[in-house]
């Protein structure tokens, strides 16, 4: 018999990825802008309170920017595009909101995605172990009985796979977090098991 557990927890940090773009005719002047642009964003970042170690650069690129003719002519570069991308971690779900505006302020032009996490999820997690068992013993329990059995003891569990997943709920205490309003919601950990119980008569 499969048992699910499901736990809900507030989210107590965010990860979100955003960065910089810059255009310009030659390759350097576009990569120097690009570049000067996210040493404001680092700057910023470090000026908020966010550790080093919750920073990682995650791309550099520059691009060519293609013209295409429309007489039939072969296409040709006109200038370049360099971007900087960075994953950020904050901790701090009451400075998100600032944070995001302060580094759209100070050069970002680019955001690649938000997404919110429970730190030490360790306690719901076996909280859900927990009650994915109790889930399975409840539905082996319903099928031995209807079969004319009697539930006997656990024989094997196995574990299948855990995760997490934002579920959004807008919260209006959440617009005063800045300017950038956020809604954290709530973060899902569910833990799946299989039981196989012994019959009796």
């Amino acid at each position: 018999v499969d048992g699910i557990g499901t736990v809900s927890g507030a989210p107590d940090m965010a990860v979100v990825q955003f960065g910089v773009q810059r255009e310009a005719r030659d390759a350097a002047s576009a990569m120097a802008a690009a570049s000067a642009a996210m040493a404001d964003v680092l700057a910023t970042l470090k000026g908020a309170g966010i550790a080093p170690e919750d920073i990682q650069t995650t791309r550099v690129g520059l691009d060519p920017r293609w013209r295409h003719a429309q007489d039939g002519s072969p296409p040709r570069v006109t200038g370049y595009i360099a971007s900087n991308t960075l994953s950020v971690s904050v901790r701090d779900m009451d400075a998100l909101g600032p944070v995001l505006d302060a580094v759209v302020s100070d050069g970002a032009n680019m955001m690649h995605g938000l997404s919110f996490q429970i730190a030490d999820a360790s306690d719901m997690e076996d909280l859900a172990r927990q009650l994915a068992v109790r889930d399975a013993a409840r539905k082996a329990s319903i099928l031995a009985k209807a079969g004319g059995a009697q539930l006997g003891p656990v024989i094997s569990i196995s574990e299948g796979s855990t995760g997490g997943a934002p579920i959004a709920r807008f919260e209006t205490a959440l617009a005063d977090r800045g300017a950038v309003p956020i809604a954290g919601g709530s973060v899902d950990v569910v833990v799946q098991v299989r039981a196989v119980f012994e019959l009796t008569e």
